[in-house]
């Protein structure tokens, strides 16, 4: 076999079902009878249930005729203690079918519930090695119709699922295809209550997804698997995810500025929900790579930053700020792996054309966005400090599923100058 024969032929991709626009929500019991559900488990962010944004999607089951059992116990950036409450509810609650009502966490939650309670096990099972066990799902989960609230986390058309380990100073998650939603509602109207810090975490996050897919490794770099079963999530970019990529970068330049000044401007919040699916779309088939990897360090490792934006009192760093954060520094260390490819994002997020040497184009472009939505102005910011830089690099080397997609593989000093170049990033 030849060194050509040997690598990748073929690409795969997959998508959520979504229903999106104003009034989407008022489906849910229509579509819940659709995928064949009557005994729900409803999964609902307690700040989503208390300002009522969830009452178009629960007065559309109950008017279905469905059995409803609501859950709101959902932490924000969920624990592991957390998703073992929500696993154990369910149990309790039998359910034939899923729906989830708020951003990323409660999705999340829902798929995590949803997978333990079809499958058996405990959730170090699942989660991804070397952290977890990696074990597979045998066969497909009962539906779940996920409803996201926030304009961005985009789990709604994802095969992940995140958790948070803070005895071992990590984040990580749970991947597969059969987590993936069986229908998604995208409603602009539900994102109206949404506080402006978590609409900011949640696009930075969008345009994180979109960027980092775009730029991932073509998929024809990989070697070919021995097998189908071996071909991994995230297969690297690709012609059709490029697509979903590329518009999510536009959606997220244009609208994100405007969904975080006001959550009347369902116009802005709305293309931004659609960019977290499309971008979703399009990081389910290409990968995320450097700047989600370090994330999960970032956001496991310490939690002391409390941001004032968003409602409640537990301190953690959202994730969207965990990932922006070190992007800037990781597509500089990127872009000679393919300067046009990352001149091509900064163009899509700004409009601008650039120099075909300028690598700090795309860095220049998110350092701008950051700073006028109020991200975090660096790692510092989150109470990190250059002492903790070695701990920092040895959370980001446990996600070797998500480097392998990086279009330049970095080592312990590559990941030291990325730390090190965000701990300040303005």
């Amino acid at each position: 076999m030849t060194d050509g024969s040997a690598r990748e032929s073929m690409f795969t991709v997959e998508a959520t079902p979504v229903k999106f626009g104003p009034g989407a929500a008022h489906d849910a019991g229509w579509e819940m009878r659709r995928l064949g559900g009557q005994r729900v488990f409803v999964v609902v962010d307690p700040e989503v249930l208390v300002r009522g944004v969830a009452r178009p999607v629960l007065d559309s089951l109950a008017a279905a005729g469905l059995d409803l059992v609501l859950y709101s116990e959902v932490e924000t950036e969920p624990s592991l203690a957390a998703l073992e409450r929500a696993v154990a509810a369910a149990r309790e609650a039998r359910p034939d079918a899923f729906v989830a009502v708020g951003g990323g966490s409660a999705i999340d939650t829902a798929k995590v519930a949803n997978l333990l309670y079809t499958h058996g096990g405990g959730i170090m099972d699942y989660v991804n090695p070397p952290v977890g066990r990696g074990r597979t799902p045998p066969s497909p989960l009962r539906p779940l119709l996920a409803v996201p609230t926030t304009a961005g986390s985009g789990s709604e058309a994802t095969t992940v699922a995140i958790l948070d380990l803070p005895e071992l100073g990590i984040k990580t998650g749970i991947s597969h295809r059969a987590l993936r939603p069986a229908q998604a509602l995208v409603d602009p109207e539900l994102s109206r209550a949404a506080p402006g810090a978590v609409i900011a975490a949640a696009g930075l996050d969008v345009v994180c997804h979109a960027a980092e897919s775009f730029l991932s490794r073509p998929y024809t770099t990989r070697p070919r698997p021995a097998t189908p079963a071996e071909r991994p999530p995230y297969q690297g970019s690709n012609p059709v995810a490029d697509l979903w990529s590329a518009q999510a970068l536009r959606y997220g330049g244009q609208y994100l500025r405007r969904a975080v000044e006001s959550g009347d401007d369902t116009e802005a919040r709305g293309m931004m929900m659609l960019s977290a699916t499309m971008a979703g779309v399009g990081f389910g088939s290409a990968g995320v790579h450097i700047p989600h990897a370090c994330a999960y360090p970032v956001a496991g490792l310490k939690h002391t930053y409390r941001d004032p934006g968003y409602p409640g009192d537990k301190r953690f760093v959202p994730h969207g700020f965990s990932v922006i954060v070190t992007a800037p520094a990781a597509f500089r260390f990127t872009f000679g792996a393919d300067p046009a490819k990352h001149l091509q994002a900064a163009t899509c997020l700004t409009g601008r054309s650039y120099a075909p040497d300028d690598r700090d184009a795309l860095p220049g472009a998110l350092l701008d966005l950051m700073r006028e939505v109020g991200a975090p102005s660096g790692l510092a910011a989150l109470g990190y400090d250059e002492s903790d830089i070695p701990a920092l690099i040895d959370g980001a080397l446990k996600q070797q599923r998500l480097l392998a997609v990086a279009p330049k593989q970095p080592g312990r000093d590559d990941l030291e100058r990325i730390f090190r170049d965000s701990m300040h990033n303005w």
